[in-house]
């Protein structure tokens, strides 16, 4: 069984992807080719802003997103501890300070009633999450920001494709920023992302950024970063994003079929939790449960992939020990979820005898514990 199966969606999209592919051969445009532009309008009217600028991956976009702010040394960045940590690298990377704040236990986002008190004079920018596929609380988030007049980066690499009260992903802030690596609701072959704004002066800076800073060949008024998306990846992505919505759609089906079936058994652990106003697209399904290490043998016995994202909350990671970013105790929420946080197969082509054979396998190996 895979955990993600990119195999399938490649069987069934064999024909426009290597279409799309070829086209890039033949043209030999293979960076800044006409792809990119053609991928950046339609990402841009999905998700309902004016400005998309394809990138290199979403580690860069939220690199390349805070450069365009003019986030540097000494400022601070609230962002959550439970996440990859690609978030807060890359405020780390720019000489700024991550400042976490803890997340909400049921949806796993930040928490918007903890962000004031984590304000200080150097805060320049609050960094939601949207953490495995659910929008954070952004309007909450949006109305802080506003009254101490700081931009909000919303980190959507887990997101695209979601809507947040009829909006979509990446359209909710000051700057979205999104991932297609492969593992993705929407990925390419390869590391790929993308920035999305309706401010035409922030699209302008990022677009220059993302190619050294510069405005023109060989005039650079900016410093910058080679954060290119190479055009044989905006291909395959263009090509994907014909039957995106269809697969978002069979995401939200599947991951609410796992809830029912999982509720259906009697289980008694802790599944997703998705906001009313939410839709949800499942980057992972994903539960909490005790003594996990054993749940997840049993699990791997059975015949059942898991994976556990993220075993270690960021304040702990050993590469931020002498940045007094907090100690253990700090963010109980975060360390608590940490702990015991398992993510199961997700993906579009998920069949139904599978899910009912992973609800089964999961319920008997948390109960024989």
């Amino acid at each position: 069984m895979e955990f993600i199966d990119l195999k399938t969606q490649y069987q069934q999209l064999k024909g426009a992807i290597d279409q799309r592919i070829q086209q890039v051969l033949d043209h030999g445009r293979y960076i800044m080719g006409p792809e990119i532009v053609e991928l950046e309008q339609r990402l841009a009217e999905y998700v309902g802003v004016e400005h998309c600028i394809g990138v290199s991956n979403g580690s860069e976009a939220l690199q390349i997103a805070m450069m365009a702010l003019d986030i540097g040394r000494d400022d601070e960045v609230i962002t959550s501890p439970f996440t990859f940590i690609a978030t807060a690298e890359m405020i780390a990377l720019l000489g700024a300070k991550p400042v976490f704040v803890d997340i909400d236990p049921r949806t796993y986002n930040l928490d918007p009633a903890q962000i004031d008190a984590a304000i200080t004079p150097r805060t320049r920018a609050i960094m939601p999450v949207s953490l495995y596929g659910q929008c954070a609380a952004m309007d909450e988030i949006n109305a802080i920001a506003a009254a101490h007049k700081l931009a909000v980066i919303e980190d959507a690499a887990q997101s695209f494709g979601a809507t947040y009260k009829g909006r979509r992903s990446c359209g909710l802030s000051t700057i979205g920023s999104t991932s297609f690596f492969p593992s993705k609701p929407l990925g390419c072959y390869g590391d790929g992302g993308a920035l999305f704004t309706r401010d035409a002066a922030l699209a302008k800076r990022m677009r220059e950024i993302r190619v050294h800073g510069q405005d023109r060949r060989y005039h650079h008024p900016l410093l910058g970063v080679n954060g290119r998306l190479d055009t044989l990846q905006a291909a395959i992505l263009l090509a994907k994003f014909d039957t995106f919505p269809d697969e978002v759609a069979a995401r939200e089906r599947l991951g609410a079929a796992y809830s029912a079936r999982f509720k259906a058994a009697g289980s008694h652990f802790t599944t997703p939790y998705i906001e009313a106003h939410n839709t949800c697209v499942y980057a992972q399904y994903t539960v909490q449960v005790e003594e996990r290490d054993a749940v997840i043998e049993r699990l791997a016995a059975a015949g059942i992939p898991t994976a556990v994202h993220y075993p270690v909350p960021l304040h702990l990671q050993p590469v931020f020990a002498n940045m007094q970013l907090g100690a253990r105790g700090s963010f109980p929420v975060s360390e608590r979820t940490a702990e015991r946080v398992m993510s199961l197969p997700m993906h579009p082509f998920l069949s139904d005898a599978d899910l009912e054979h992973i609800v089964a396998a999961v319920v008997a190996a948390v109960a024989h514990g």
